[in-house]
């Protein structure tokens, strides 16, 4: 008898057990995959950060706005390439649950910036043309429906009068990278300061600053703040890693939430899948014990029982992590992170799929080695 039509005749000894077992480790890692693919959502901006862009906001934060003519006193600090500022616009569109990023940016200069988002020349010509004009991300115009031609209204926030504006989409951008963020919206500042109250005319709400030598980020940030210091508006400048760092925290410990999700899930997978294959074996302590005293060697049990584990676990695992990996490109956060699942995601949770087979299907396969011939057919 050979190895294969074997191993599959055990498996469909019990078909209904067999299919709920491979249906809950499905269930497992479709859920490890959503974890995985929620906690590279929150890292995106950590992982991607550009080396040699800096953040300058105020002294007390975001929540305090710099003065316009910063801009050109740091782009006149040595060791500065390009500066850009960005203001938090904050509208409502339709519900206030549909939130996504909106930035008030300086266009030519946020796209040299961000070379990393990429427009349509045409599109980015419309947009130029046109003051109320914006650009979205290919998810947000996804989320939205959105297309080139649209008219977008927004409320406006509290602090801004909270009158109704009104947009013209002029472009889409996407990014050249799976983990770029493609779901912000870009106003333009002219037409922002136009419609803006009297009070935040010359006022933005922090700078993006690019630096000519990467190496030298470090002496960019002192000499910012401390051109600055004691002024009324003081800074704190930080690389652009530190800054997305310091965000992802102000929302709590989220990957430690997470990793202790992910161990919960694999230790009950793996009581599940240990019991079924402990079941398993016990049923077929005779047949074992036959195959044994037929001439089969000890190894040969221990393979069988082990590889029909390690089935279960790939069947399983690529169900769940198939499904996974398509949800994950939808916006399941409600655009507040860009999720994704790729290639080493993947290569790891087919690991953790396989490892949980293995170390299921290892007790119950060593019992399956060390069966007596003669004890186990006198049991029958």
């Amino acid at each position: 008898m050979k190895f294969l039509p074997l191993l599959l005749a055990n498996l469909k000894r019990k078909k209904i057990r067999t299919t709920l077992t491979i249906g809950s480790f499905a269930v497992a890692m479709f859920l490890f995959g959503l974890l995985v693919a929620v906690r590279a959502g929150f890292r995106s901006g950590i992982d991607i950060a550009g080396a040699d862009r800096l953040v300058v906001v105020g002294r007390t934060g975001l929540i305090q706005p710099l003065p316009l003519p910063y801009q050109e006193r740091i782009r006149r600090l040595p060791g500065i390439a390009d500066v850009t500022h960005s203001t938090w616009f904050g509208g409502i569109y339709q519900d206030p649950k549909n939130f996504f990023a909106q930035f008030v940016i300086d266009p030519e200069a946020w796209r040299r910036m961000y070379p990393e988002f990429k427009v349509d020349e045409a599109q980015w010509r419309e947009y130029l043309a046109d003051r109320q004009g914006i650009v979205v991300g290919a998810k947000l115009a996804q989320r939205f429906g959105w297309k080139v031609g649209d008219r977008v209204p927004l409320k406006a926030p509290g602090y801004l009068g909270g009158d109704g504006w009104e947009f013209n989409v002029r472009g889409i951008y996407r990014g050249s990278r799976p983990q770029d963020d493609e779901g912000q919206m870009w106003i333009q500042h002219k037409y922002f300061f136009e419609r803006a109250p009297r009070y935040w005319q010359g006022i933005v709400g922090w700078y993006v600053v690019r630096v000519a030598d990467p190496a030298q980020a470090v002496a960019a940030i002192r000499t910012i703040d401390e051109a600055f210091a004691n002024s009324s508006s003081e800074t704190r400048t930080q690389t652009e890693q530190q800054f997305a760092s310091s965000f992802m925290k102000q929302m709590g410990n989220i990957e430690f939430l997470i990793v202790t999700i992910g161990a919960i899930v694999f230790f009950t997978l793996l009581l599940v899948t240990g019991n079924t294959m402990a079941i398993a074996v016990r049923e077929r302590t005779s047949e074992l014990a036959v195959l044994k005293a037929i001439g089969y060697s000890d190894l040969f049990a221990l393979s069988l029982v082990l590889a029909e584990s390690l089935v279960i676990a790939g069947v399983g695992g690529a169900l769940g992590l198939g499904l996974a990996s398509v949800v994950a490109q939808r916006d399941i956060t409600g655009g507040i992170i860009p999720t994704y699942l790729n290639g080493s995601a993947l290569a790891i949770g087919a690991l953790v799929a396989i490892a949980t087979g293995v170390i299921a299907g290892a007790l119950p396969a060593l019992g399956a080695m060390r069966l007596q011939v003669a004890a186990a057919l006198r049991r029958v």
